[in-house]
């Protein structure tokens, strides 16, 4: 069975690539509530002034926030992750993998030999990406076969998306060569096998990642706890909240350091009326209001 998202994008046309994707209104209408700049095809473009605030976020905050817009499955666990001490936030770039079908696979083949393309049609989609960027695969969960990178293209990766990084629902390979690149990357396997029986069939469209539902320019932001694929629409609101979060926390934490106060006279929220009054008055300060 066909998923959905290929029937969306059949009624945007084919590209001169016999993979899937949206033209540039397409892309607008799927991604309309956005409300930031967009690049030239039309994917949200989310100014790096506020990837940096996501930065300071744990996916605990984006946890609450999105279940009260009724956004439940933005959030994936169970991953591997080359570095947990680093953050990885950008800009999702979606490509979608199938298991290979040679009829398919030949038009794909033969569309980006016409163009004198003549490298992996993974290769092409790293080849379109560029700073804060996060290159987000779907390859259905598959080890054997399914190493989108090894270590030279974990590295184009890094040079072009800078601060990016990727997610892959599927493999690398050549793990110790990985290692000591700089770069977020979220995978489920390490297998020593390359790239093989799979044809792409999407690029730039909504993937599902595991538990997810992923839309081309989504903020994509990982912690030692899971991903997060943050709706544009919600990335400001998140942002604000935590920023209140924090100030809690540093008040909260604070007074239980003086040993004065028992849990439940602080946490969740102080009981006493002048420790509230006294949260408030900190909270004002410390916003700048």
């Amino acid at each position: 069975m066909i998923r959905p998202l290929i029937t969306l994008a059949l009624s945007a046309a084919l590209l001169p690539a016999q993979y899937h994707t949206l033209s540039k209104e397409r892309m607008i209408d799927l991604t309309r509530q956005n409300p930031f700049p967009r690049f030239e095809d039309g994917r949200p473009n989310v100014p790096d002034a506020l990837l940096e605030k996501v930065r300071g976020l744990t996916v605990e905050e984006a946890w609450g926030f999105l279940r009260e817009k009724q956004y439940p499955n933005q959030y994936e666990g169970g991953w591997r992750i080359l570095h947990p001490e680093k953050k990885l936030v950008g800009r999702a770039v979606t490509a979608q993998f199938m298991p290979l079908r040679p009829d398919l696979n030949d038009l794909v083949v033969g569309d980006l030999k016409r163009r004198n393309y003549t490298s992996g049609a993974h290769q092409w989609v790293i080849d379109q990406l560029q700073p804060g960027d996060v290159l987000v695969v779907d390859l259905f969960g598959k080890e054997d076969g399914g190493s989108v990178v090894g270590d030279n293209l974990a590295t184009a990766i890094k040079s072009a998306t800078v601060n990016g990084g990727l997610v892959v629902d599927g493999a690398i390979r050549d793990l110790e060569g990985i290692q000591p690149i700089d770069m977020g990357i979220y995978f489920r396997h390490a297998h020593p096998s390359a790239i093989g029986a799979v044809t792409l069939t999407g690029y730039n469209i909504p993937v599902r990642i595991g538990n997810t539902t992923v839309l081309p320019g989504d903020v994509v932001f990982g912690d030692r706890t899971g991903l997060y694929f943050l709706p544009t629409q919600f990335v400001q609101g998140i942002v604000d909240r935590a920023e209140e979060t924090h100030i809690h926390d540093e008040w909260t934490k604070g007074k239980f350091t003086t040993g004065r106060y028992r849990s439940s006279d602080l946490y969740p929220r102080p009981k006493d009326p002048a420790l509230q009054k006294e949260y408030e008055e900190y909270k004002r300060r410390r916003l700048g209001k």
